[in-house]
């Protein structure tokens, strides 16, 4: 089970926010947004993110290969088991501080925003992503347990360690959030 701590906070049921405190330096976690090869082992791997608003960049997920560990997937998500990709646009780019771009908000093609911001603190780096427009609390439920297992991901590797497998640390963070995320 996760730490308390580390769950998104939900504003109505279009936005989440999560925020991490992270080693640094701070450059070093900006190239784990921006470049595929980095941000492909705790997120997605794909294009590198175009440095400048308005650029498209292809983001490819395939969870089972964020960790060496196998575990078999979830049955409500083996269509993805061989990965998926999604397009997305750039909405922000500040580096090494911001970023912001769209994402794909479902099968119904709807959009929804993602902003990360970083802050130098010392030797650590603060990240905070607020993921908005979302077409209502399923898809901030469903969104919510992602970047959680996510970010717990990019936590690992950003210290120096071997995470456990995507779908380990997945199980029953959904459920968490959807009972912890208010109805309505």
């Amino acid at each position: 089970m996760s730490d308390e701590s580390d769950f998104g906070v939900a504003s109505g049921t279009q936005t989440v926010r999560f925020e991490r405190l992270l080693p640094g330096p701070i450059e070093r976690v900006w190239r784990y947004l921006v470049e595929s090869d980095k941000r492909g082992q705790w997120l997605a791997s794909g294009d590198d993110v175009p440095a400048q608003v308005g650029g498209e960049f292809q983001m490819f997920f395939h969870h089972g290969n964020l960790s060496p560990e196998k575990t078999p997937t979830p049955e409500r998500f083996k269509k993805y088991e061989d990965g998926v990709s999604s397009m997305h646009r750039v909405t922000r780019y500040e580096p090494p501080h911001t970023l912001g771009f769209t994402w794909s908000d479902g099968a119904d093609g709807g959009r929804s925003d993602v902003l990360i911001e970083l802050a130098a603190l010392g030797d650590k780096v603060r990240f905070v992503l607020t993921h908005r427009k979302l077409s209502g609390r399923h898809a901030q439920v469903n969104v919510s347990g992602g970047w959680h297992t996510h970010l717990a991901v990019l936590v690992e590797r950003l210290n120096g360690r071997v995470p456990v497998s995507f779908w380990t640390l997945f199980e029953g963070v959904e459920e968490q959030y959807e009972r912890c995320y208010p109805k309505g």
